[in-house]
């Protein structure tokens, strides 16, 4: 096989191209509701810290991954898969509270 056709981009038929730019809109959507929670889970945070409250908070926890597990059925969404990329958003909200506790400490 040639180098130069090994590395050529082959044309791409336009509706892969169209499935791929509405991938692309839908990344760029969930970066920024992920960056809207986050902004939400910070102020949550704050509050915990005011209030001496835990970082951690297992009963919310546990009814958000049943609640999201459900949703994503409904969705027709993997409920494993919901749950590990809640389980992930979940524990970078803990270390960020457990910073803004550390901080509203000292």
């Amino acid at each position: 096989m040639d180098i130069k056709q090994e590395h050529s981009t082959p044309t791409i038929p336009p509706e892969l191209a169209q499935a791929r730019a509405t991938i692309d809109n839908i990344d760029a959507a969930l970066i920024h509701i992920l960056a809207e929670r986050f902004k939400c889970t910070q102020k949550v945070g704050y509050l915990k810290a005011q209030l001496g409250l835990n970082p951690e908070d297992k009963g919310r926890e546990q009814r958000q991954v049943a609640r999201l597990r459900a949703l994503a059925e409904e969705a027709g969404l993997d409920p494993v898969f919901a749950e590990k990329f809640l389980n992930f958003i979940v524990q970078e909200v803990i270390r960020h509270h457990i910073d803004i506790a550390e901080q509203q400490r000292s």
